[in-house]
């Protein structure tokens, strides 16, 4: 059985990260999806951005610059990206010239929905699915991401073959790790790294949290050995 998606899928929006690892107005978050390296952050007012990790001007690393407010500034010349297009609006070591209006980031679709920030590749994304919003239960904690070094169609094989099932967004999938409810996003991240965000309805201090943390070691395991 392989359930994996048609790679490269822009109509796929991508669970990468969970929204409580962005402050607004402050961190950025380093992210993958289908082997597209992102740089996650939010403007002050919250918005959340995906861009492509890589400075239009001299393409250094975006996630070792930092947040201005709504801009985002690479860490070598200082130059400031706005929130929302990308569009270079300041070159700090001239302030009087006019920024050129030639020079953006590469900006992504990004949505916060169900706890997650989803993200879709193509850069004029049609609006999410409302579907999105019902990934994740209300109410529901997230436990941990889990770190694998396999393909995405090898991980939804291995969740198949534990009994979980399609959910109703694009990369979830629902079913129990040692009797505990989860619910497993998947990331294809890079051909042989997949990440798996795990969501349940076990409140965190609980022993069925601890359950589902020593269920996901050991499911990693079994999924990296027979890869």
């Amino acid at each position: 059985m392989n359930t994996d998606a048609t790679p490269h899928d822009i109509s796929r929006w991508h669970p990468v990260a969970p929204s409580a690892d962005l402050r607004p107005g402050a961190n950025i978050v380093a992210g993958f999806a289908e082997g597209q390296e992102l740089a996650l952050w939010r403007s002050a007012g919250g918005a959340a951005q995906a861009w492509e990790n890589r400075c239009p001007h001299r393409s250094v690393r975006f996630t070792l610059g930092q947040v201005i407010e709504d801009r985002l500034a690479c860490a070598y010349h200082g130059w400031q990206y706005a929130a929302g297009n990308g569009q270079c609006v300041s070159i700090p070591a001239h302030p009087a010239m006019q920024a050129p209006r030639n020079v953006c980031a590469k900006v992504f679709g990004a949505v916060d929905a169900a706890g997650m920030l989803w993200v879709n590749l193509a850069q004029d994304a049609a609006a999410a699915p409302p579907s999105l919003a019902d990934a994740v239960p209300a109410g529901w904690h997230f436990c941990r991401t889990l770190t694998l070094r396999a393909g995405a169609h090898e991980v939804r094989d291995a969740l198949a073959r534990h009994g979980f099932v399609a959910g109703v967004a694009q990369g979830a999938w629902q079913g129990a790790l040692d009797a505990v409810k989860t619910i497993a996003l998947i990331l294809d991240a890079q051909p042989q790294l997949t990440f798996v965000h795990l969501w349940t309805e076990a409140s965190p201090d609980s022993d069925a949290m601890k359950t589902l943390h020593s269920a996901a070691r050991n499911l990693r395991s079994a999924i990296e050995t027979q890869g």
